[in-house]
């Protein structure tokens, strides 16, 4: 089924990712991830929008954002590129596109999913056999949540403030929760509705969800035409 057009809820946290053009590098040394968090620490002050989780891999990012408004993310990603990519292209010697077109983004039901998400992301590196721990990855969220490492681009969700009272209960509860990695299963679903640019959560969220945002935010079934019914007056 075909990727929906994305949809950006003010409030509701969103899995963002950008790869680079036919999975290109877009990141080379050290300096290109300092640079590009630089930028995204602007960029997320400037159009208000709350970093939680981030991981930089050498060929595309992960983001768990969620911004004030309709139009923030949008601008932050832009702005982001604006700057980013001339400074690739002209380090590298190289002309054009870096990013494989627009990003991609999942709205997250976070009562079901944040958690799961944020997990997701940091562990990206230890996946894809780069790390074989979490904590040894430095381009990522996860030294932060760990309690390892304080990141001043993150912004803690108030689902990780309900992991404990106190920052070292947060954070011993955050480290026992990652050691039990997800499932295959979990890690399919969660890459398919951002691939797909599907929301993640319940039914009830998905349905709550479509009915608030007045358009389509499921999958169409094949056949039948898609419709709201409307609202008692």
């Amino acid at each position: 089924m075909a990727r929906l057009p994305r949809l950006i809820v003010p409030g509701q946290p969103h899995h963002v990712i950008q790869t680079g053009n036919n999975n290109q590098p877009v990141f080379l040394d050290a300096e290109d991830y300092q640079t590009f968090l630089g930028w995204l620490r602007t960029a997320a002050k400037n159009y208000k929008v709350a970093v939680h989780a981030y991981v930089l891999m050498p060929n595309h990012l992960h983001l768990l954002v969620t911004p004030a408004d309709a139009d923030g993310l949008g601008q932050m990603m832009q702005w982001i590129g604006r700057y980013y990519v001339p400074y690739f292209n002209q380090k590298y010697g190289r002309s054009g596109t870096l990013w494989n077109g627009r990003y991609k983004t999942s709205l997250i039901d976070a009562e079901q999913y944040f958690m799961s998400c944020s997990r997701y992301i940091e562990f990206n590196p230890v996946r894809n056999c780069m790390v074989g721990r979490a904590e040894d990855y430095p381009w990522s969220s996860y030294p932060h949540h760990a309690g390892l490492r304080p990141d001043g681009l993150i912004v803690d969700h108030p689902k990780f403030w309900e992991l404990g009272n106190t920052p070292f209960q947060r954070e011993a509860a955050y480290i026992a929760l990652a050691e039990a990695a997800l499932s295959e299963e979990e890690v399919a679903h969660i890459s398919k509705a951002l691939l797909k640019g599907w929301p993640l959560g319940s039914e009830q969220f998905k349905t709550a969800l479509q009915h608030k945002v007045k358009r389509q935010v499921l999958p169409a079934k094949r056949g039948r035409p898609f419709k709201i019914k409307p609202e008692a007056a």
